[in-house]
């Protein structure tokens, strides 16, 4: 007879180590490390827990575990397992927001630009930035100020510099025109701004400014005046907090329920350097929750402070191991109970408590979902829909759109287009819709991506049942399917069941009808877009010696009209492979 999960864990031993929970289909859920396997297992199966940490064992049928010499290699190993398995309902910074740094490339010649992923090459990082708005103006700030490289990585040598060394934008490090000692010399300026240490260029600029009046080079003066003030409104936006001169990071959680939101704070030599929020699912407590983020957060080992300040009580030896061993920085980490850094934690907090309260009252549309489970009889919340609708112009441009809402919000990136090819300019709905749904998801299958919780299909009985047809023949008939007439609203299904009429106001409806509407924005789009690409080929093969294959390999080289006549004859010609007679026509033509 096997044991129930509360049993297993009673089994458990009495040492440190890791602990994998599983669910009926064997799928490890969850992953924790513990001091004392046992003790902390059977912690979860006591009365009286919370609705989310009920929820989770409500899920568990298998628990198995890793003992371990101590919980530092505990710690390690669970951070390990994490990311080999991404555990549905451990904490993952893939559900935050990623936002933007600055990166200083690890080159003798080093390029500077905004990134969103941190590479471990020796790279500096400074950030992140929430407001990109102020990002992109530091960023405008150094291209005024700094003669840097615009080139890509890594550098190549060439024999003449580009044009921006010719416009004075680069010094031309490709071409051996400037040492790296000199190049240097700008890249430690750009760090000590993005550092803070911004009064040396401000009193550089002033100077020059004043220089240029006096010799009587008025442009040349009000481009400095207006360097100036950016710099100056720039320098006032980071706020100066203290005069230290330490790299502090403050990191405070908040959860309500299963959503946590981990607001970060950094100061650098005494500024506010930067704000974000970060927020996941998870259904550990603040505390461990706060120390699996830090893992990740800090995991690459970019930007780590000289000091760090936290809002709970995680083990404060245990992740300063961690950050020494694993990532070979001496981080020390505090948790304040007053005193200044108290205030600037609690301030990070009030920030984290107020995004993640504005979440759990938005999250999932959870009226609207749990009405639609109700009356479309299904079996899970459709915590996922996703939904077609087709658009042509009297058979021509036939496009379908394929749209994704996720706990009842889009989901735009993982929004798609089809240009239906079974047609041959005839008008069949059905057709076309046999064809998308058999492509969306012979290819979700093929490529192991979610399926969703329900499919919806603008449409009625004809287009429902299609689609149903093609889920079968895919062998995904376990799919829930429903069509939205606009007519009337009223709601179809691929089986025996009478068609169903919801309420006006009913949130269920208005949620489908939300859905069915975007997807009908998005096709019609594309659709409009085709049909605009198509009057371009008209008119490039209305020009003498064009034909379909020349206006095609024009539109694919240059993409727009607008594009293609920016571009001069020479380069028409040698780029997109046609006469140079034909671009010169092609330009003479077009610009009349």
């Amino acid at each position: 007879m096997e044991l129930s999960p509360k049993e297993q864990a009673k089994t458990l031993p009495h040492l440190p180590g890791v602990y994998l929970m599983k669910d009926s289909t064997g799928k490890i859920i969850y992953v924790g490390k513990a001091k004392d396997l046992r003790n902390r297992v059977t912690s979860y199966f006591l009365r009286g827990k919370d609705i989310k940490t009920s929820f989770l064992v409500s899920k568990i049928v298998t628990i198995e575990y890793i003992i371990t010499g101590n919980e530092y290699e505990a710690l390690v190993l669970e951070n390990n397992l994490i990311k080999q398995h991404n555990p549905h309902y451990n904490i993952s910074l893939k559900d935050g927001k990623s936002y933007p740094l600055i990166r200083i490339t690890n080159e003798p010649f080093p390029k500077v630009f905004k990134t969103r992923r941190i590479i471990r090459d020796g790279s500096e990082y400074f950030g992140p930035y929430p407001d990109v708005k102020s990002l992109d103006r530091y960023l405008e700030l150094i291209d005024k100020m700094f003669v840097l490289r615009k080139c890509g990585i890594p550098l190549r040598k060439r024999y003449s510099p580009c044009l921006y060394y010719h416009i004075g934008r680069c010094c031309g490090p490709c071409a051996g025109l400037v040492t790296q000692e000199e190049y240097a010399k700008h890249i430690a300026k750009v760090r000590a701004f993005l550092s803070g240490q911004d009064d040396e260029l401000i009193h550089q600029v002033q100077d020059e400014m004043e220089r240029a009046a006096k010799e009587l080079k008025f442009e040349v003066a009000a481009e400095k005046r207006d360097l100036l003030l950016a710099l100056k409104t720039v320098t006032q936006a980071q706020q100066v907090e203290d005069f230290s001169q330490e790299s502090r990071d403050y990191a405070a959680c908040e959860m309500r329920m299963h959503l946590a939101t981990v607001s970060i704070m950094q100061i650098r030599d005494g500024k506010l350097m930067g704000k974000a929020l970060y927020r996941a699912e998870t259904f550990g407590d603040e505390t461990e929750t706060l120390l699996h983020f830090l893992i990740q957060y800090y995991g690459d080992g970019g930007n780590i402070p000289q000091q760090l300040f936290v809002s709970h009580a995680i083990d404060t030896t245990l992740i300063q191991a961690y950050f020494k061993n694993e990532l070979a920085v001496a981080t020390e980490v505090f948790l304040p109970t007053e005193g200044k850094h108290y205030r600037v934690l609690r301030m990070a907090g009030e920030n984290a408590a107020r995004d993640v309260e504005k979440r759990l009252r938005s999250k999932e549309n959870p009226e609207a979902l749990e009405e639609l489970m109700q009356v479309l009889e299904l079996e899970n919340l459709p915590k996922r829909i996703e939904g077609f609708d087709i658009a042509h112009l009297s058979g021509k441009y036939t496009v379908a759109s394929l749209i994704t809402f996720k706990d009842g919000n889009p989901d735009k990136k993982n929004y798609r287009r089809f240009n239906i090819r079974s047609l041959d300019g005839k008008i069949d709905d059905y057709a076309a819709i046999r064809e998308a749904v058999t492509r969306r998801y012979t290819r979700q299958v093929r490529e192991k991506q979610p399926l969703p919780d329900l499919i919806l299909i603008d449409g009625g009985q004809g287009q429902v049942n299609v689609a149903r047809e093609a889920l079968y023949d895919l062998g995904l008939d376990a799919l829930a399917v429903v069509a939205l007439a606009e007519e009337n609203e009223d709601i179809y299904f691929p089986d025996q069941r009478d068609s169903l009429r919801l309420p006006e106001r009913s949130p269920a409806l208005q949620l489908l009808q939300a859905i069915r509407d975007e997807a009908h924005r998005f096709a019609t789009s594309l659709n409009q877009q085709q049909r605009s690409k198509e009057a371009t080929f008209r008119l490039l093969e209305s020009i003498t010696g064009i034909g379909p294959s020349r206006s095609k390999r024009l539109m694919q080289t240059f993409g727009t009209l607008e594009a293609l006549l920016s571009a001069s004859a020479e380069e028409i010609a040698k780029q997109a492979q046609v006469p140079l007679p034909v671009a010169q026509r092609i330009l003479k033509t077009l610009h009349l």
